[in-house]
């Protein structure tokens, strides 16, 4: 029980910066969240919030400029030891988001999908090797022979089913999915979000799902975390959140959400995020639970309120 309460993944107070002098850009601005072991935690927010920059400093790729990320309580973030480095390259693992522009064209599936074994110097037999390029494949429902083709040969979710076995043949804890199924057919999506689901419940695999699509994150997350212009402004279980939002972007991005019923599309009310409602120049927001599990940037004269939207919502 204790184990599954520690956190197999800890943010803490996440900066990221592009640029210097009078060009620095932020963009990721002291950013805290925790993801649990075997939990699939959901990070939304528009294009430009900072959301693929937070998955990609988790992977080492953006360097950090303030805070630190732990993983398995051991610092990952900044300076390493060689050996961290490598179990770190090993454990964490990433799904991009263009299935065709993430594969080497000129390189044929086998090579790709075991190159992360070159990488790391393994020293595997080939027939080793190809026996875990094999299962791998097998694993996301390709064939063996596909091994000896080229990226060209495959469709968009193919492509992506390519990408998937390139991190699971690493035997990865931990997969940061960026916006994973964004570019492939309407049809192919559901396909794609049940293999993860699937791979999660057969390999005990922890996710960061990075998307824009509140609809899709409904239903592969166990928790999503809103970011907006590189600040979490929530975060709450998935049902707390579609339940009972409370940060106005976050209700804006609801809003957006497609509705199936032509004439219901057509009636709801589509809320524009005003950040001017909020006069942080009396009084700046903190990062504050306003029931358990549920977390707001807000001021006091904002948590007053939610407080009492959460409390008239409760009597009701």
């Amino acid at each position: 029980m204790n184990e599954a309460k520690t956190p197999l993944l800890q943010v803490r107070d996440l900066t990221v910066t592009f640029g210097s002098g009078r060009h620095k850009f932020t963009a990721v601005n002291k950013v805290s969240f925790d993801i649990q072991k075997g939990e699939t935690f959901g990070l939304v927010g528009e294009s430009g919030s900072g959301k693929t920059t937070i998955g990609r400093a988790i992977i080492r790729v953006n360097p950090v400029s303030g805070g630190e990320i732990l993983y398995n309580g051991q610092r990952i973030s900044g300076k390493v030891s060689r050996e961290l480095d490598r179990q770190v390259t090993r454990k964490l693992q990433m799904i991009f988001q263009d299935p065709m522009s993430s594969l080497n064209e000129r390189a044929k599936v086998d090579y790709i999908v075991s190159e992360g074994l070159y990488n790391l110097g393994l020293h595997l037999s080939e027939e080793e090797r190809r026996q875990k390029v094999e299962k791998a494949l097998e694993e996301v429902g390709l064939l063996p022979e596909f091994a000896s083709r080229f990226p060209h040969e495959f469709s968009g979710g193919q492509r992506q089913r390519i990408g998937i076995a390139r991190a699971l043949i690493m035997e990865p804890d931990f997969i940061v999915a960026d916006e994973p199924i964004s570019a492939l057919d309407v049809s192919i999506r559901a396909q794609v979000l049940n293999l993860m689901s699937q791979l999660q419940a057969q390999r005990g695999l922890t996710y960061l799902f990075i998307s824009h699509d509140l609809s899709v994150m409904r239903f592969i997350c166990d928790r999503i975390a809103v970011i907006h212009l590189g600040r979490l402004v929530e975060l709450a279980s998935t049902e707390q959140l579609f339940a009972h939002p409370l940060h106005p972007y976050t209700q804006a991005l609801l809003s957006a959400i497609p509705m199936p019923d032509p004439r219901s599309e057509r009636n709801k009310q589509l809320k524009i995020y005003d950040p001017s409602v909020h006069d942080y120049d009396k009084e700046a927001p903190q990062w504050c639970e306003v029931e358990p599990g549920h977390f707001v940037l807000a001021n006091s004269r904002e948590l007053e309120g939610y407080t009492a939207q959460l409390q008239g919502g409760g009597v009701q």
